[in-house]
């Protein structure tokens, strides 16, 4: 059964021609199409991609980045039954199509299956960070979402409306996951790559302020927009721990700023909020295996329990809107 591969891009030149290259010789057993959903590129990643056979759709004015409006404009211009996501800075495994396409078919009620993303950079505390953490996404069998892409069901996509919602800059792939799941179907993982993963080689606090700039940050408090009035807004808090984590970032903050005006003595309430600050870290450091990795863990909490108050107050668009949008090239 062919595939529509779809490669998101944001200036993706260094990853783009290998990319659509692993893409290309992994629908040779299968069939289909290779779909370079661009979100804007200022760099060569669109004259790099349109030396290959591909379709190359780009966002048009008013259309604005974002994490969830890369898959929902290849989406769009997809056509086959079977859509495989991923981003322009990973390799799709040569072999992984050809089984997930058979394990759909022998799984009906599967709307997703996907496979490990190998994460290649893990100088980077949050790679490092992503490989070792045991979060349920990331286990073998039924998942709860696709966190780096996979093998969707067009027919599963359909019932739920729209593949990705253009508003969300993280977590789209949760939220996907979310509707699929409330409307009967299921998502698994197979005990094998999908793809390998190149990310940021930047300097970890580095890449935190880029997310922050980015917005990718503000997709937890996006999604918490997005999900009020649905029937599974309260599962959120059941599914998302890090909700309870951020919860008590708050709590933190709210009596720290309680000591320093409460506290008659400024020093003894400064004393006080950099000691409960520097146990908190040394606890993290202990926990995680050394201290770069603790105090990096929280400065990233701060980062990530500011950006959901500003994702929560977002504006929104129609998340089933067509995507303004141009085709810069296809296939002859």
């Amino acid at each position: 059964m062919p595939v529509s591969v779809i490669i998101k891009t944001l200036n993706e030149e260094k990853r783009i021609a290998a990319a659509i290259e692993h893409a290309l010789a992994a629908l040779e057993t299968v069939g289909g199409e290779v779909i370079v959903a661009d979100s804007g590129s200022r760099d060569q990643t669109i004259e790099i991609a349109s030396r290959y056979p591909v379709v190359i759709a780009q966002i048009s004015p008013p259309a604005l980045p974002s994490c969830g409006i890369g898959p929902q404009l290849g989406f769009q211009y997809s056509r086959y039954e079977q859509i495989c996501l991923l981003d322009g800075d990973m390799l799709l495994d040569r072999d992984f199509l050809e089984f997930a396409v058979q394990f759909l078919a022998d799984n009906p009620r599967v709307a997703g299956v996907t496979g490990h993303v190998q994460e290649m950079l893990t100088s980077n505390l949050e790679y490092t960070r992503r490989v070792t953490r045991d979060a349920p996404e990331n286990r073998i069998g039924t998942i709860d979402r696709m966190n780096g892409g996979g093998l969707y069901r067009r027919s599963a996509i359909e019932t739920v409306g729209y593949l990705s919602d253009r508003n969300l800059h993280g977590y789209e792939e949760f939220d996907l996951g979310i509707r699929l799941r409330s409307a009967g179907w299921k998502l698994h993982r197979l005990d094998r790559r999908f793809v390998q993963h190149f990310g940021h080689a930047l300097n970890s606090y580095r890449l935190l302020v880029r997310r922050w700039k980015s917005k990718y940050l503000q997709g937890i408090g996006e999604l918490l927009r997005a999900s009020v009035g649905r029937p599974y807004f309260f599962q959120l808090f059941k599914e998302l721990p890090e909700l309870k984590l951020w919860a008590l970032v708050y709590l933190w903050w709210a009596i720290s700023l309680g000591s320093l005006l409460i506290l008659p003595n400024v020093a003894l309430a400064a004393g006080f909020v950099t000691a409960v600050f520097a146990g908190v870290v040394g606890l993290m450091s202990l926990r995680k295996g050394g201290f770069n990795m603790g105090l990096y863990t929280v400065v990233a909490w701060f980062f990530h329990a500011a950006a959901l108050l500003v994702g929560i107050f977002r504006a929104r668009q129609r998340p089933d809107a067509p995507i303004e949008s141009k085709l810069l090239g296809a296939p002859a």
